[in-house]
């Protein structure tokens, strides 16, 4: 991708998120970290990675960039989706219906429990 001008066309940030064990403050620190390094690197941005994060449907007027495809939320849910409205991104995974047996990110032996995010 080109781009006139001395900026990057495009950067792709790959994040881990603490896991809900994990202590407010290093959540707090990894969301403080996401968003300096987000702020102006290129002229597109794509982040992507592990969140830990449930993400359900918009519920509100103001969750736009959040799509009407989520299953549920949890509370790294919830704390992603003040970045993506502060930040006026997109949630790209709650954008598109797929079909049920896509929905699961993680699933046990036996698929008894699935930890799912689609």
């Amino acid at each position: 991708m080109r781009r006139c001008g001395p900026t990057s066309a495009l950067t792709i940030f790959v994040a881990y998120a603490p896991t809900s064990s994990c202590k407010e403050e290093e959540v707090e620190a990894f969301y403080m970290d996401l968003e300096f390094y987000r702020e102006d690197h290129a002229f597109y941005k794509i982040i992507i990675g592990d969140f830990n994060a449930k993400v359900g449907s918009r519920r509100t007027s103001e969750e736009l960039q959040i799509g009407t495809h989520g299953l549920q939320w949890n509370d790294q849910g919830e704390r992603l989706s003040e970045l993506i409205i502060a930040t006026k991104t997109i949630h790209g995974n709650s954008q598109f219906q797929k079909p049920s047996s896509l929905r699961w990110t993680w699933e046990s032996p036996g698929g008894v429990h699935r930890n799912g995010s689609k």
